[in-house]
């Protein structure tokens, strides 16, 4: 874990209300402040160091690298370096100055220095403890705005393809119009030109009313019957309220689309669209049934088109577990069902 600002205000707090335990905690027992301030200034730095060495050097370097040989050798050699350098302060400042009868010990008494090693690791465990736990939560949250960023790429790259289709189709309505010299041609470019305002300004949002989508859907298809004449009957039902249920921003209109791409452009006779909204429970339901022609669609090209699978994708990445996208060929109609729960 690299050192940044937030990790080295942690290490400061932490060696802080160590050496404040070291001086206060342990003078406030015996009332010798200026006795338990020199300790705290001497052991203090000698463990900060032991820590040190052992998370920077001996933790990073060897062990996180499976060189456990060089790990157990570095540790014991560093781990006797500073015990005796701990036992040596103890030995020769504390003792003759605090306890005499400590002259007539060993400097290598082993239940001393036992006692001073423990003193010392079980700092060291204490904070390579918090410390390898405070990398840990950091990595997690970084994997965690890394997939948040990749959905959001996702989605924005989903969009992006849902645009330029559309734009495709409705030019080439225009196109057409514009070869037969149809004066509605003009009618039919300023739809497009509202149109394209929403893909624009309102699709960048990341949630939008219903009741705008359906206001986008109703120009798309406008266009649409321009196209088709007389020939075309749709019906677009709001059984309920929907304003105050929101939704990502192109997300109904590629199923319109699909009707008319797999439905009615596939039959010279007349066609039928209806598109059925309706809310219950905190579930945005939207059916759309369009007829087809018996023998014109397999059935399985519905799922194929770059609409539908975007559809797919976005309901996977922003609703898991809150949706059902079913579509069923019955007869001469085909149906497609969605169902979203409110956030």
């Amino acid at each position: 874990m690299n050192y940044n600002k937030s990790n080295v205000k942690w290490s400061v707090l932490f060696w802080l209300l160590y050496f404040l335990y070291e001086w206060i905690g342990q003078a406030s027992i015996a009332n010798e402040y200026h006795r338990y301030l020199i300790n705290a200034l001497v052991i203090v730095p000698i463990t900060a160091l032991a820590t040190w060495y052992t998370t920077e050097v001996l933790i990073k370097k060897y062990l996180l690298k499976k060189r456990i040989s060089a790990f157990r050798i570095g540790f014991i050699a560093s781990a006797v370096v500073f015990t005796l350098i701990r036992r040596a302060f103890n030995y020769y400042y504390t003792y003759p100055m605090y306890y005499p009868q400590g002259k007539y010990m060993p400097y290598l008494f082993p239940p001393k220095v036992i006692i001073e090693a423990v003193n010392i690791y079980l700092i060291v465990a204490l904070y390579t403890m918090f410390y390898f736990l405070r990398a840990w939560y950091e990595q997690q949250r970084l994997a965690q705005e890394l997939a948040r960023d990749k959905a959001v790429a996702q989605l924005e790259l989903l969009k992006s393809q849902v645009q330029p289709h559309f734009i495709f189709n409705t030019l080439n309505n225009i196109y057409s119009l514009s070869l037969k010299n149809n004066p509605r041609t003009s009618d039919l470019i300023y739809r497009l030109s509202s149109l394209l305002s929403y893909m624009l300004y309102d699709s960048r949002q990341e949630f939008i009313p219903v009741s705008k989508e359906m206001e986008y859907i109703h120009n798309y298809i406008e266009l649409e019957k321009i196209r088709y004449g007389e020939r075309l009957d749709v019906a677009v039902n709001c059984f309920d309220a929907v304003d105050k249920f929101t939704i990502p921003p192109l997300l109904i209109l590629p199923l319109v689309e699909n009707s008319f791409k797999h439905g009615v452009s596939n039959d010279v006779g007349n066609s039928w669209i209806r598109v059925d909204l309706s809310v219950k429970d905190d579930w945005l339901t939207v059916k759309i049934e369009n007829s087809r022609v018996g023998d014109s669609l397999n059935g399985h090209a519905v799922y194929k088109g770059i609409g539908m699978e975007n559809v797919k994708k976005r309901l996977e990445i922003i609703y898991p577990d809150r949706h059902e996208f079913k579509c069923m060929s019955e007869g001469q109609s085909f149906l497609t069902i969605l169902k979203i729960k409110k956030s």
